[in-house]
């Protein structure tokens, strides 16, 4: 899912292109993509886009007079600037946002049909669209503090819950854990004043830091590899591979769909994290250290 830094990279990139300029329509390719009927998509037709702004991790087009396009790129969304009146994919494409000098076309990966266009008039309409989660570039550590123990949840979840902090998924919240030397598991109410202020210093430089190097990878160009695992990454994508700070195999959890990869040896004190599925099936079996891991690979008896 496109996160923070994607976001504000698509934002700078359309900024340059669109801004100023009359969006001359929406060619929609499928119906599931558009979630309100009132007002129309028309509506948006032959109006100056005055402002793009970012809302968590939605794409918001404020167009003249008080009309709002807000775009949910969900986790298989991507974005692609073509040449005017470019052809819709048949089967990855979404919908094209026609203007003057171009065409921007939404498409979607797999089967599951998850990003959303919401069309909306006046600021209260957009406002209900708002998860509400902390801008973490607005708040300082007291700020943030507020919102991370606004209810008692693992750091993991805190931190990708779009109604605590605004923007954070799981791939840079994996980057965040790794640079803060924090267990994704460990309780927000369980923090320490130290740690929480190490958190705070690490989520800003983690999305500051992205967001540059991804503003510096585009360049004049459009953004066509928007991806969660990228070269340079400490731990999220990195199962098995070493550490970039202490050479220890990155650890992973994994739920559902997703995983969630942590280097045991920096944020666990060498404590191997149980895996929902595998510390079940292996009972007794799963090892408990890093050290038991790594024995356990080698064939030998873990150390006493």
């Amino acid at each position: 899912m496109p996160e923070l830094p994607d976001i504000e990279v698509y934002i700078a990139c359309l900024e340059r292109r669109v801004r100023g300029t009359a969006l001359k329509g929406v060619r929609l390719a499928s119906p599931f993509f558009l979630r309100t009927v009132e007002p129309p998509l028309s509506a948006g037709a032959g109006r100056r886009v005055e402002s793009l702004t970012r809302m968590g991790k939605r794409i918001v087009f404020g167009l003249q007079g008080g009309i709002h396009l807000v775009l949910h790129l969900m986790i298989a969304g991507r974005l692609h600037w073509q040449a005017p009146g470019a052809t819709v994919p048949k089967k990855r494409g979404l919908a094209a946002f026609d203007f003057g000098d171009g065409c921007l076309i939404v498409t979607e990966a797999g089967s599951h049909k998850r990003a959303s266009l919401h069309v909306v008039a006046g600021r209260d309409a957009l406002a209900a669209l708002d998860p509400g989660g902390t801008e973490v570039f607005e708040a300082d550590v007291a700020a943030f503090h507020a919102a991370l123990v606004r209810e008692n949840h693992t750091l993991k979840r805190a931190l990708t819950d779009p109604r605590l902090f605004s923007g954070i998924g799981n791939a840079y919240s994996d980057e965040i854990l790794h640079r803060a030397r924090l267990s994704p598991l460990a309780w927000t109410h369980r923090l320490a004043d130290d740690e929480v202020a190490r958190l705070f210093e690490a989520t800003r430089g983690t999305l500051a830091e992205w967001t540059e190097r991804l503003r510096a990878d585009a360049g004049d160009g459009f953004p066509e590899r928007v991806t969660a695992f990228r070269d340079g990454m400490a731990a999220h994508g990195r199962y098995g591979k070493p550490c970039p700070d202490c050479g220890a195999p990155i650890q992973r959890i994994v739920y559902a769909k997703n995983e969630t990869n942590y280097c045991p040896r920096c944020q666990t004190e060498g404590k191997v994290l149980a895996d929902r599925a595998l510390s079940r099936l292996l009972k007794k079996d799963w090892p408990r250290t890093l050290d038991a891991l790594e024995s356990s690979r080698a064939g030998r008896e873990p150390p006493a």
